[in-house]
This record gives C-alpha cells, structure tokens and sequence, in this order.
C-alpha cells in the first residue's frame, strides 16, 4: 500500500473471496475487509472511498446494505459484484458499478480505479456515467426482447439520450472510454 492510498472496503460473506480482493488491491490501495451487512455499515467512515459489495449475503444483502449506506449519508461510490447478473431492478438502485462473479484481477482493478474517478466528478456526471454503465451491463446480459418491454430501462435510455444532447463532448468521452471498460469485463 502507498502512502495517502485510497481506501477500500470489501464486504462478501465468503472469507476467501475477500482475501483474494484484497491481495489483489492491497499493493494500490488500503483495503479494509468485513464479511457481513451489519460489520459493513459499522465499518464505513469518511475514509472509505469506495466499497465492493456482495450482493448475496446472509443477514443483510448487498441491495439492504446499499439503502442502509445511502440513508446514513455516505455518498461513497459502490460497485456491487455478485454472481446474480443484473437485472432491471439495478436501475433504481444508488451504485456506480456492477460486477458478475467469478472476477479477474484486472476487472477488479479497473472497476475499483473507474470507481475512484468517479467519486471526483460532478452529482449530474457521476450519475450519467452510472446509468451508462447500468445501460451497458443489461445489453450485455439480457435479451433484447426483455429490454424492450420494460418501461425502466427505456425511461434510462431516454435519460441517457436526454443527457448526452445537452452534456459536454469531454463528460461524453470519459464515460465512453469508462463503460468499454465495463463492456470489455462482461464480454469476457
């Protein structure tokens, strides 16, 4: 770990899975590690700066986690990973990124750096990037039928739509080079 790292907390109730994820990090960033819902929401302070989340876990999911994060004031950004592919539901929910188990080192690293990144931008660019990302992960995983009828995922492409017209060329380009990142990892 360097000095001044960026903090991450892993939070998966499987004790291997976070010590792979933190043998991964640790030489970049200091990792902090807890395998339950309830640990985690004692754990975050103001010096995490990003959490990696399971979405499945015993006592408090990953989903009641995030809402429990997020009621208590931490606008931390979160990368849900989980073996669940994501669905419609991921819209409405307040994260930045999602990962599907199992994950590679380098998937790990980049959506961990992409998270950082976005936890400096502004509210309106962090949530574009977000529902882009969102955006990229249900192409990925879901039939085309499936997204056609869902009235969610067309009000976030309208959202998407919405805000690329009225966004800057530069907020465009991160988030196009960010979610191929994303595109790259679920294409794996």
């Amino acid at each position: 770990m360097s000095e001044g790292a960026e903090t991450v907390l892993v939070v998966d109730d499987e004790p291997s899975i976070v010590e792979m994820f933190r043998t991964w990090l640790e030489p970049t960033y200091d990792v902090r590690t807890v395998t339950d819902g309830p640990t985690a929401l004692e754990t975050v302070d103001d010096d995490v700066d990003l959490v990696l989340l399971d979405r499945r876990m015993p006592r408090r999911n990953g989903d009641e986690v995030l809402a429990g994060l997020r009621e208590q004031g931490h606008d931390v950004p979160v990368v849900m990973v989980s073996a669940v592919p994501p669905d419609v539901d991921v819209i409405d929910a307040p994260l930045d990124s999602y990962l599907v188990k199992p994950v590679d080192r380098e998937a790990l690293q980049r959506a961990v750096a992409a998270g950082l990144l976005t936890a400096s931008l502004s509210a309106e660019t962090r949530e574009y990037y977000a529902n882009a990302v969102k955006r990229s992960m249900l192409e990925a995983t879901k039939l085309r039928g499936e997204l056609r009828t869902s009235d969610a995922y067309r009000s976030l492409v309208d959202d998407l739509e919405a805000a690329e017209l009225s966004g800057s060329k530069r907020t465009g380009r991160m988030t196009q080079d960010l979610t191929g990142d994303v595109y790259r990892d679920i294409e794996s």
